[in-house]
């Protein structure tokens, strides 16, 4: 058992599968009591049995402010306060080109990714601020730093959670309150199974997928390397840190690629008119 938030109350959105359920175990391991909220009902009751006695499930469906709202009072009710809000809980959304998105499906797509982190942004701020104290972390995306990396929607909504990051970092820093974000990159999880493989059950194959056209060689990004940036930053070792988007991405949103770049040769130095060398 690890001490790195030994008494601390964290809330996590999206938490009995994927990531959520890979940061809820690692809080857990640190010393974090955790309330989970998750619309799969089974599994997350299955799952927070299996955490112990410092864990809690609740129906949440992010869409429902109602719904946040309560989830972030379970923790004050049960636990007497509010540490940690990681907004996690997402989707992929609306598919394809902008032309043929219905509406229907860019409003439900913005409800999950955006909105409902509005609502655990809204509710544990209110929260933290009283206690002047507190770490919010939100799930971004390597396709909320860049152009091209995801669907329309998910893109706008992922672009979005940054900007908000940044903007209530701003207000709730004057109160002990840190706000931060996590850009991550495709993970073995089950939303990414489902998408690139049709089963989300098939976490190891999309491992196997990732791996294979990775930016560090062989090495697939996983549930629990993202948990390690969102322990990082709930903890006091980022006590500092405030506004901030931490990539997880073996350095893709910063021009890395599978294969070697363009400069990995020496060649002379290139000059003017089509001379090289030094001299």
């Amino acid at each position: 058992m690890g001490t790195r938030l030994a008494g601390k109350v964290a809330v996590i959105t999206g938490g009995a599968s994927g990531i959520g359920a890979a940061t809820a175990k690692l809080f857990v391991e640190e010393g974090a009591s955790v309330v989970l909220g998750d619309i799969q009902q089974q599994a997350l009751d299955t799952f927070v049995k299996s955490l112990g006695d410092r864990a809690i499930g609740r129906v949440c469906n992010v869409t429902s402010e109602e719904q946040v709202e309560a989830l972030v009072n379970t923790a004050l009710v049960e636990f007497g306060k509010i540490d940690i809000m990681f907004n996690n809980a997402g989707i992929v959304g609306a598919i394809g080109p902008l032309e043929t998105t219905p509406a229907k499906e860019w409003h439900l797509t913005m409800d999950i990714l955006l909105n409902g982190v509005f609502y655990g942004m809204k509710h544990a701020s209110r929260a933290m601020k009283a206690a002047k104290s507190g770490s919010i972390i939100s799930m971004s995306s390597t396709a909320g730093v860049m152009g091209g990396l995801g669907p329309h929607a998910y893109a706008a909504a992922k672009h979005a959670v940054v900007g908000l990051t940044k903007n209530l970092a701003a207000e709730v820093g004057s109160c002990g309150v840190r706000v931060n974000c996590i850009a991550a990159a495709s993970m073995a999880t089950p939303m990414v199974a489902a998408a690139a493989l049709g089963d989300h059950n098939d976490i190891e194959g999309a491992r196997a997928m990732l791996a294979e056209h990775s930016t560090l060689k062989g090495r697939a990004g996983t549930a629990e390397d993202v948990a390690q940036a969102a322990l990082w930053l709930a903890s006091d070792e980022s006590g500092y840190t405030s506004g901030h988007t931490l990539t997880v991405d073996a350095g893709i949103t910063t021009g890395s690629t599978p294969g070697a770049p363009n400069f990995a040769e020496y060649q002379p130095l290139l000059r003017e008119a089509g001379q090289t060398g030094i001299e």
